[in-house]
């Protein structure tokens, strides 16, 4: 039995909604809580999929691990293996974050390629470029990463991209480094930054996270810690692009306003009314919103993961809007899901979407066809005539924390449906 999301659309989305902890950030931290010589509790943690996949690895490597209601409790002193099953590595991408752990644990990791959503090429050579600059030895067989190391030394990393992944595997690899490692070109985004904090909660010394160079002096015993995460950038993100598109008057609480301002703005653009006040965003539109053209970049630019329901909104938006993806080339495979519920979107190329504002969508049998997908096909349904329903809501239910509980308490018909 699996389940689809069905919406009933046309209502107006009112009310107060809070924000769950970052589904990024604790892919990083709960890895890096591992290279703690004592026990670590993870609060404000996102009860999602992911979550869960990650407390079955770590049991599997031999960590003690216990997870409550947005806590987990996690003690890795007793971690003796170094090869997490392949089952389980393939249903995230950020499994690979495993690699520099076990790697300054136990000097191997052998970890299956990471999994996750099929959004276009996923290259690891420059996570692999910071590992073998810190002096492991790193290689891909068998659709393993399998790294080695008799002692990692820190150096000078140069990342040909601002990459994600390869600032965070390059961070985890050099806390347990002797010496100093400069990252050069380093990601900016908020759950890098809250890797920095959590790792110096641990006693690490990382500095300059959320500019481009980042430095870190490794070798220092880790001691256990409590920290809370992060909100979650993405869940607000798309909770503002909800309450937009229903012409909604929303306050979501638990936020961070200055991490959402590349889509402030461009909902500000669009005639949405955005006002924030320390932890809270309120947003709030009436009438016909305007197109607009939106770019994705790395952070501070627009997010990548909220370019698809981004897009759904774009599509009841009077005029014409042009959607740049600039990280991923195969972002836009939900497009013919948009299609099917009578929206007017024409691709340029694989990058590049024309997105012509229509008067209504209608509800359609669709399916999610990853995760941000899945968001945006939910946009579409909240704001579509008729009936919705969502195939592949287990792709939904990686990323987000109880979003149809958290839509119907603003007022949107949502319910989980079993089926064969």
């Amino acid at each position: 039995m699996g389940e689809i999301l069905r919406i009933h659309g046309g209502y107006r989305l009112e009310g107060e909604v809070s924000v769950s902890g970052g589904k990024n950030a604790a892919a990083a931290i709960i890895p890096a809580a591992m290279l703690a010589l004592g026990p670590c509790t993870v609060e404000n943690l996102p009860d999602n999929e992911d979550s869960h996949v990650y407390m079955e690895m770590l049991r599997w490597l031999g960590a003690k691990v216990e997870m409550g209601k947005g806590v987990m409790h996690i003690d890795a002193t007793t971690v003796d293996r170094c090869n997490p099953p392949a089952e389980l590595a393939s249903k995230m991408r950020a499994s690979y974050y495993l690699v520099p752990v076990l790697l300054g644990l136990l000097g191997r990791a052998e970890v299956p390629m990471p999994g996750g959503c099929n959004i276009g090429a996923r290259p690891i050579d420059q996570t692999i470029k910071g590992m073998t600059s810190l002096g492991a030895q790193v290689r891909q067989e068998r659709g393993m990463i399998i790294a080695e190391a008799g002692e990692l030394v820190g150096s000078d990393v140069y990342l040909d991209m601002p990459s994600v992944g390869a600032t965070v595997n390059t961070m985890l690899t050099a806390v347990m480094a002797r010496g100093n490692t400069v990252i050069y070109n380093a990601a900016k985004e908020p759950h890098v930054v809250d890797l920095a904090n959590f790792l110096g909660s641990l006693g690490a010394s990382v500095k300059g996270a959320g500019t481009d160079i980042i430095r870190i002096r490794g070798g220092r015993p880790l001691h256990g810690s409590s920290y809370a995460i992060i909100p979650d950038q993405i869940e607000t993100g798309t909770l503002m692009i909800a309450a937009a598109a229903t012409c909604g008057d929303v306050t979501i609480t638990g936020a961070i306003p200055p991490h959402m301002e590349a889509l402030s703005a461009k909902l500000l653009e669009m005639g949405v009314h955005i006002s924030e006040d320390d932890d809270r965003i309120r947003v709030r539109a009436n009438g016909k919103l305007r197109a607009v053209s939106v770019k994705t970049q790395a952070y501070p630019g627009f997010p990548t993961d909220l370019q698809q329901p981004m897009t759904a909104l774009l599509s009841i938006a009077s005029g014409t809007s042009v959607v740049n993806e600039r990280i991923f080339e195969s972002r836009f495979r939900y497009v013919d899901e948009l299609l099917r519920m009578g929206a007017d979107i024409s691709m340029i190329d694989s990058r590049t979407a024309i997105v012509n504002g229509v008067e209504k969508l209608t509800g359609a049998r669709i399916t999610a066809t990853d995760l941000r997908a899945g968001a945006a096909m939910v946009v579409a349904g909240l704001i579509a005539d008729g009936v919705t329903d969502i195939d592949n809501f287990h792709y939904i239910q990686r990323g987000y924390e109880n979003l149809d509980e958290k839509l119907r308490s603003l007022g949107a018909h949502v319910e989980r449906i079993r089926v064969p």
